[in-house]
């Protein structure tokens, strides 16, 4: 068992649940509302988050690149997308609970080349990628009057632990 790993995928899978909750009260104007310097409106940044941890989960269970879909481009719904942010989180920490380094993954990169990159790393960058984009709309949401939560570490043990 990883039990860092895994906790950091518990804490990311809560803390991704934890701001779809919270936006799930918001108004629909805030929902489509972006500010410069971040990826886009809260709506398409939650999106990105969740269609990415299903692709890292896939890629890291089969090898292979997730299949696109045209669906996937749609906003589905803040409901649905807590369902599929729920069950990928869930997916990356059974990940993470049976991880063995050594893996590796043929990913087509921007300058047009296959890389084989570690497990390791697309682990890595599924976390920080979370991380950034949740820090991102938590940015949009402040700015239009929203109280936003703490979704540190210290306050998911907190959360979870202390109770």
């Amino acid at each position: 068992m990883n039990s860092a790993l895994t906790e950091m995928f518990r804490q990311n899978r809560w803390a991704n649940l934890q701001l779809l909750d919270l936006v799930a009260g918001v108004d629909e104007a805030v929902l489509s509302a972006g500010e410069p310097g971040t990826y886009g409106t809260v709506g398409d940044t939650l999106l990105h988050i969740v269609r990415s941890e299903e692709g890292y989960l896939h890629r890291l269970r089969t090898g292979l690149p997730r299949p696109r879909d045209s669906r996937d481009s749609e906003f589905p719904g803040i409901a649905a997308l807590r369902e599929r942010a729920a069950k990928s989180g869930d997916g990356l920490v059974e990940v993470a609970e049976g991880f063995q380094p050594g893996a590796t993954y043929p990913i087509d990169w921007e300058d047009g080349k296959v890389y084989d990159v570690p497990a390791e790393i697309l682990l890595v960058q599924a976390f920080n990628h979370a991380t950034e984009h949740r820090s991102q709309i938590m940015t949009i949401l402040s700015q239009h009057g929203v109280e936003v939560p703490e979704l540190s570490g210290w306050t998911y043990f907190e959360e979870t632990a202390l109770r």
